[in-house]
């Protein structure tokens, strides 16, 4: 073999070596290995952690190799330079920064988590105008999202936004504001840029009266007519969400029943309402002794019994909970799932009354556990079409759907990148969540 032979089977040799190599170090991981070791022309070398960051319910999340959590400005703008061709995912920056009594105003860095500035701006007699469902969220998320309001007269959460900074892969960090850059500020809501800080527009702290009753379809329309309002450009308001500051409803599945729960500033002149439940919150969700766990209500004639683990107290579970176990014995069974939807129907029968918390308190909403969410954002005057549409679909097509179907109003947001976006000011925007 001459030398010309030698050099070129030499190069192939080099040439497949490199190769090998090459995918060895960047071929994309298999779903099942993500916790196995590498193994040559599988996969490359897993680093000795990797982090998992998932949604609020638990149902999706995803691995990375790599999580920026930025304490200081600096680290935030150095982490966005480093990531612009790729989606950063960052953590942190959870501070109070000021807070201006006088105007009800407070500023924050965007990692901070609402009920930690809850606690923080409590002592100021100051709260946010509007919660949605959880506390848990970070002020950059639930208000770049555009997180809906609790009532027909309340704008979705980026209304309550005065400026922002923002950390911009081509102009850097940027403030802007209503007052500067209207234009700019509206569009950016909702989604432009990373949030570094937010000045929100606050409201005084005050206790709000709930009041839990059930009723059916039928009545839910007769309160739900439109009727005229004169005084505002003869727009079409509805008595139930006209009347109440804050409203949504709770659809059972398989069955006419539908939670209203309506929440309104305690009156200064009458204070809190006299009532005295029915029922106790144990008799509210009843409990067998022993090893097994009933649907609440076995008065209601809906048993379904299921094994409990000997750790696992049943006495301290709530109602969701509870709920949560039962659907989770045959998720997939229509049947099981009306059962478990009849007696959580009843569940809220004998739940009927009033409650009486400040505002953070009484806004928020337990979900229970693990839930699959879709979220439908309508101005359609056709609301309750809809969802008795979504329920004779469920219905027909026998889908095993747990309760409830919850539905809320919110006031429209001048951000076009809203769902909730309009020019119209009193456009009213309905929510439907499962």
């Amino acid at each position: 073999m001459d030398a010309s032979e030698l050099r070129k089977y030499l190069g192939y040799t080099a040439l497949v070596l490199f190769s090998a190599a090459a995918t060895y170090y960047s071929f994309p991981f298999p779903e099942n290995a993500r916790h196995k070791k590498a193994q040559i022309f599988r996969y490359a070398p897993l680093p000795e952690e990797l982090h998992t960051v998932s949604n609020w319910s638990g149902t999706h999340g995803v691995q990375t190799r790599v999580f920026h959590q930025p304490e200081t400005h600096e680290e935030l703008e150095k982490a966005v330079k480093d990531a612009v061709r790729r989606k950063p995912e960052f953590a942190g920056r959870v501070r109070v920064l000021e807070v201006d009594k006088e105007k009800k105003r407070v500023r924050v860095q965007a990692g901070i988590r609402v009920q930690e500035l809850v606690d923080g701006i409590k002592e100021h007699g100051l709260t946010l105008q509007n919660f949605a469902s959880i506390r848990k969220q970070q002020i950059g998320g639930i208000l770049q999202v555009g997180a809906h309001g609790t009532g027909a007269k309340l704008p979705p959460m980026d209304e309550q936004v005065i400026s922002m900074k923002l950390v911009t892969p081509a102009k850097g960090t940027i403030e802007i504001s209503k007052e500067k850059d209207p234009e700019l500020f509206c569009l950016a809501r909702c989604g432009l840029g990373v949030v570094a800080e937010v000045t929100i527009q606050c409201v005084e702290r005050q206790e709000l009266v709930e009041h839990t009753s059930v009723s059916n379809m039928e009545e839910i329309k007769k309160n739900h007519k439109k009727k005229r309002n004169y005084n505002k450009n003869h727009s079409q308001k509805r008595k139930l969400l006209s009347e109440n500051k804050h409203v949504k409803c709770l659809y059972i599945p398989y069955s006419d029943t539908v939670v209203v729960v309506t929440c309104n500033p305690v009156s200064k002149w009458k204070g809190p309402p006299k009532f005295k439940p029915k029922y106790s919150s144990d008799e509210a969700v009843q409990h067998v002794d022993g090893h097994v766990l009933r649907t609440p209500r076995a008065v209601f004639g809906v048993v379904v019994v299921v094994p409990v683990k000997n750790d696992v107290d049943i006495n301290e579970l709530s109602f969701t909970e509870l709920r949560d176990k039962l659907l989770a014995l045959d998720p997939l069974d229509k049947d099981h799932v009306v059962k478990v939807n009849q007696a959580e129907a009843e569940f809220w029968r004998k739940s009927e009354g009033y409650r009486v918390g400040w505002s953070d308190e009484i806004l928020g909403f337990d979900c229970g556990g693990q839930t699959v969410v879709g979220t439908l954002s309508k101005p359609s005057l056709k609301d309750l079409e809809y969802i008795e549409d979504v329920k004779q679909l469920i219905e027909k097509n026998e889908v095993p759907a747990p309760a409830p179907i919850e539905q809320r109003w919110t006031a429209c947001t001048k951000s076009p990148m809203s769902p909730a976006s309009s020019t119209k000011d009193d456009d009213i925007f309905s929510w439907h969540d499962r």
